[in-house]
């Protein structure tokens, strides 16, 4: 057997998840499918599009459960800060609505337009929307990049009324991606890297938190999540068999224990 080029520190790699899994390009189609089914199941109980600021992309989908809600859950999504939207992910609500809490879904400015720290203002500007739509606590997650947003929303210098974080497969510390060559769209300095990485901030007094990871991922994120679990002294659940793409599907199973940890404690 040839063995590949030993080619370490490659930091494009570390990050790079859709070559590592098979069938990576048919997971963003299948999410705009399904997401896009579960908008036209739950019919009334979506409010699309709120506007939670003034520019473009500061919407968000508020999706209710059937009676009262006992709060709610805000997913942010991934793609690294420069792709994707809420368009994508709605069927991941399914598990905490079965479960009574709403979901909310927002869409935010992506990079290069908006740097991180912006980024981070949006989300933090969405969750006070949240908090005036719908009574209880806010819980928030999110993946990815949208891991890191969610764990932002944890932080000691966000003031946020945010019960709990389970950042899941997040990107914690932002100094290795300086290095990679997606900062040439994310444009993260030294200066933001201290700024906006979690697992350099406090975790707010008030806010519980617990880190998901899948036990497939590259090993980079499953350094991320140790990191910031150890720097906030939280929990942290390792999912066997799981990896990047895959790791979210739990969401849509209230009996998941995703799902059951996301809302554990309320």
């Amino acid at each position: 057997m040839t063995l590949p080029p030993y080619r370490w520190p490659d930091p494009d790699r570390d990050y790079t998840n859709g070559a590592f899994i098979p069938g990576a390009a048919d997971y963003p189609p299948r999410w705009t499918k399904e997401a896009a089914a579960f908008r036209q199941t739950i019919g009334k109980r979506a409010d699309l599009d709120l506007e939670y600021g003034p520019s473009p992309r500061q919407r968000l989908d508020l999706f209710l459960p059937e009676g009262q809600p006992k709060g709610v859950v805000m997913f942010v999504h991934g793609g690294y800060w420069h792709l994707f939207s809420k368009a994508h992910w709605s069927h991941l609500a399914a598990g905490p609505l079965a479960r009574g809490y709403a979901v909310a879904m927002p869409s935010y400015t992506l990079a290069p337009v908006a740097r991180l720290a912006e980024i981070t203002a949006e989300i933090a500007r969405a969750a006070w929307f949240v908090g005036t739509r719908v009574s209880g606590p806010i819980v928030v997650t999110g993946h990815s990049a949208g891991g890191h947003l969610a764990a932002r929303m944890g932080c000691a210098d966000i003031p946020v009324p945010v019960a709990r974080v389970v950042p899941i497969s997040p990107l914690t510390e932002l100094g290795p991606l300086i290095a990679t060559g997606m900062n040439a769209t994310l444009k993260i300095d030294e200066q933001e890297a201290v700024s906006e990485s979690p697992a350099r901030l406090a975790l707010r007094d008030g806010v519980s938190a617990h880190v998901w990871v899948g036990g497939e991922e590259r090993p980079a994120f499953l350094w991320h999540a140790r990191v910031l679990a150890e720097e906030w002294g939280c929990g942290w659940t390792v999912d066997p068999g799981r990896h990047h793409f895959d790791v979210i599907d739990c969401l849509a199973d209230a009996e998941s224990p995703l799902c059951k940890t996301l809302l554990e404690g309320l």
